[in-house]
């Protein structure tokens, strides 16, 4: 459908936003510019931070319809994907087994790797791990990651054997399961997907050691380049193995992949985010401008996109 229907054909919509993660006052940001954007379409669009509401409030307060803002658990895991569907309102973004297989970066790395889609080594790290084989195997440096976790929230770049150990406690504080995965040096590009269309590559460059929480979200030192400076048919090579990623999980509406090119130009999936930021520094809203379409017009294609199951 178009987003430039007429806004009260919209109904009463929810923005979803806040919520119990770790990522509560990045979705705040999302959620609230999510929200003026629709306010200035003229939407019937209200907040609704579900930390401090009941999700029943939502039939009895005549929602029509949800555009999810929240970020990592509790919001992108598929946990409120399925208490929407019992309650029988459209959402925003990807479905309930989606949202659950994205958010666990072991288990799309699983599925990816059985697919043949290109992913870089890996392996579950517990407590019992012998970290030098782990080291033997996978080489270094290595990344170190929370597996259900987001916006690199507990994560590490590992380059000696001395700092896994340290490396892997802080993942473990964030979440039982942890990975370590080979770090691929090269370029850093992500590939947002609108519908079932990849939008315009933005690659990514940080004086940081990788691009973490502060560059993401908060640094004026990060570099972000769109057009991404590869030639069309790499770039095209690139979004067509972020969209077979994408859709191989089930992924709907929109979303963002992460990939890294090696020093050969060969593209890994490293994960995918079901419900992007839509922050001054998110990238989805980037990719969508250079090609032409404003914040407003983007959240109100999400918009358009909702369904129930």
């Amino acid at each position: 459908m178009s987003p430039t229907r007429d806004p009260r054909s919209y109904g009463k919509v929810a923005v979803l936003l806040g919520g119990r993660s770790a990522e509560r006052e990045i979705s705040l940001k999302s959620g609230n510019m999510v929200l003026q954007a629709m306010k200035r379409r003229g939407v019937d669009a209200h907040a609704f931070d579900p930390r401090d509401e009941r999700l029943e409030q939502l039939i009895a307060e005549r929602f029509d319809r949800v555009f999810i803002a929240l970020h990592g658990r509790f919001g992108e895991d598929g946990t409120v994907q399925g208490a929407l569907e019992y309650l029988g309102l459209p959402y925003t973004g990807s479905g309930v087994m989606a949202s659950a297989l994205a958010m666990d970066k072991w288990r799309t790395k699983l599925l990816w790797q059985a697919a043949g889609i290109p992913t870089p080594p890996y392996e579950r790290l517990t407590a019992a791990t012998d970290f030098a084989d782990v080291v033997q195997r996978l080489g270094l440096p290595l990344m170190v990651k929370p597996a259900r976790e987001g916006s690199s929230i507990g994560m590490s770049k590992v380059d000696t054997l001395e700092k896994l150990q340290p490396a892997y406690e802080l993942a473990a504080s964030h979440d039982e399961f942890v990975i370590a995965e080979r770090f691929i040096q090269g370029i850093e590009l992500t590939a947002a997907v609108l519908g079932d269309e990849p939008l315009p590559l933005i690659r990514l460059e940080t004086p940081r050691v990788f691009y973490d929480y502060e560059a993401k979200y908060f640094a004026d030192d990060t570099r972000y380049i769109c057009p991404c400076g590869l030639p069309p048919e790499r770039e095209k090579r690139v979004q067509q193995a972020a969209l077979s990623g994408f859709r191989l999980l089930g992924c709907a509406g929109w979303g963002r992949v992460d990939v890294m090119l090696d020093a050969a130009g060969d593209p890994y999936l490293l994960e995918v985010n079901t419900v992007p930021g839509m922050t001054d520094h998110s990238l989805v809203p980037m990719a969508a401008r250079a090609v032409g379409i404003t914040f407003d017009e983007l959240v109100l294609r999400i918009l358009d996109s909702a369904h129930v199951g």
